[in-house]
């Protein structure tokens, strides 16, 4: 797999730059109002930049991925440019994937600049913004109905940038039309659908900028509030801004709130600490009547059993990039930094086991965990058991929170209804890997 990436600039600390839905790592730069953000950027530090897979320069023919796998790109492009840990900025459909890049990976991530984003794309009893479901598939219907029309690209263009000049709108539509093909636009929208990241905002301990256009034109201003509103310490700023994207005219009031934010946030930056919080998903995995198949086999018998069991568990977890957190009995306890990967993982155990002729159970939860001792404890890591506690056997059971993270990645569940966890305030709603 293939991510084109550009690096520009040169300073004493590194931005990695999210793109919006589609973008072109070199066109962007004839694009008037984006080229002079860039060059403001470049003009701080080492600005590096990149095309999502699937997109612009970046390999085509491949699926859209999920915000799990497009974390997994940032990672690998601030390896392939030398940078140990940067500013994010995330800007549109790039905000939700850096927020939860900034809680996932707060060692890797200094500041975090979000523009023009949300937290959930549709609508919901306790967010009132955005589309329902059918409304939003029916615009995306639309779209790809209006998409044959040859100027396309200048209506959305102008629709998103409704200040700009005719030259700035060809310069827009020009990188629309070489940054994804139809195909990759229906996918993409129909992945982000389902994206609620509320849960993993609280988890954010980096120094936040929340940036949101007075008159945006795709995304209401209300969208911003809230999601400067979830995360913790945020700073949100409105800018008097017509429409989404932005012109050329716009750059310098955009920069000028980015610019101090960031060089505050580095030179308070303390380094040399380690986060004492971050995301993660934790795994709890036992084997069912475990009692009874010892009693039945004897203790050499179980003995031998386990072992097989427990290199069958560590095997798969090495796979999934999954770290052992503790093993009691015949239980597991791991933590990853990626929940469709875990729940991933969890499935291979549930099957794999079953050649061992025996059934586990298994349970996650996706959640802010203290590190003690660089090991992941607190609530979560409760919520998490008492998640697996309500597991069947053979059941790979997850909380809304992993559910509404693994958007896109081709996962299925089914609901299994609302439960009181032991000890866990409030109701939980729980749903099987299917």
């Amino acid at each position: 797999m293939s991510i084109a990436y550009q690096v520009s600039g040169d300073g004493p600390f590194d931005i990695v730059f999210i793109p919006p839905s589609f973008s072109h790592v070199e066109l962007v730069w004839a694009v008037p109002g984006l080229r002079a953000l860039y060059e403001r950027l470049s003009s701080l530090g080492r600005l590096i930049h990149f095309d999502k897979r699937g997109t612009g320069m970046s390999d085509r023919g491949v699926e859209i991925a999920d915000l799990e796998t497009r974390m997994d790109d940032v990672r690998a492009v601030m390896d392939a440019a030398g940078s140990e840990r940067a500013a994010i900025v995330g800007l549109s459909e790039g905000v939700a994937m850096s927020a939860l890049f900034a809680a996932t990976y707060p060692d890797r991530t200094w500041a975090l600049v979000l523009a023009g984003g949300y937290a959930r794309t549709l609508r919901a009893p306790d967010y009132p913004w955005g589309r329902t479901e059918s409304e939003a598939l029916q615009g995306i219907a639309d779209a790809q109905v209006h998409a044959e029309a040859a100027d396309y690209p200048e209506q959305l263009a102008r629709s998103g940038a409704p200040v700009a000049d005719d030259d700035e709108i060809a310069a827009i539509a020009q990188m629309f039309r070489h940054s994804g093909s139809p195909g990759a636009r229906v996918a993409l929208a129909r992945m982000n659908l389902q994206i609620d990241v509320r849960e993993a905002l609280r988890a954010i301990r980096t120094p936040t900028l929340v940036l949101h256009n007075t008159g945006d034109t795709w995304v209401p201003l209300e969208r911003g509030r809230d999601l400067a509103a979830r995360i913790p310490g945020a700073t949100f700023v409105e800018l008097p801004i017509e429409g989404h994207m932005f012109a050329v005219a716009d750059t310098s009031l955009v920069a000028d709130a980015i610019e101090p934010f960031l060089q505050r946030s580095w030179e308070s930056a303390q380094f040399d600490e380690e986060p004492d919080r971050v995301l993660a998903t934790v795994l709890f995995t036992d084997i069912v009547d475990s009692t009874a198949r010892m009693s039945e086999l004897g203790d050499r018998g179980w003995r031998e059993l386990l072992e097989r069991h427990h290199a069958l568990v560590r095997r798969e977890l090495a796979r999934a990039r999954g770290r052992e957190v503790d093993t009691a009995g015949d239980g597991f306890f791991a933590s990853f930094d990626g929940p469709a990967r875990a729940v991933r993982c969890a499935r291979s155990i549930v099957q794999g086991v079953r050649e061992l002729g025996i059934e586990v159970r298994s349970g996650l939860h996706t959640g802010e965990c203290e590190l003690v001792d660089g090991k992941v404890a607190g609530i979560a890591v409760h919520t998490g058991a008492r998640v697996a506690a309500q597991a069947g056997p053979g059941e790979v059971l997850v909380s809304q929170t992993v559910k509404d993270l693994v958007a896109g990645s081709g996962l299925e569940f089914a609901d299994r209804g609302v439960h009181e966890l032991k000890g866990v305030p409030g109701e939980w709603r729980l749903y099987a890997a299917v």
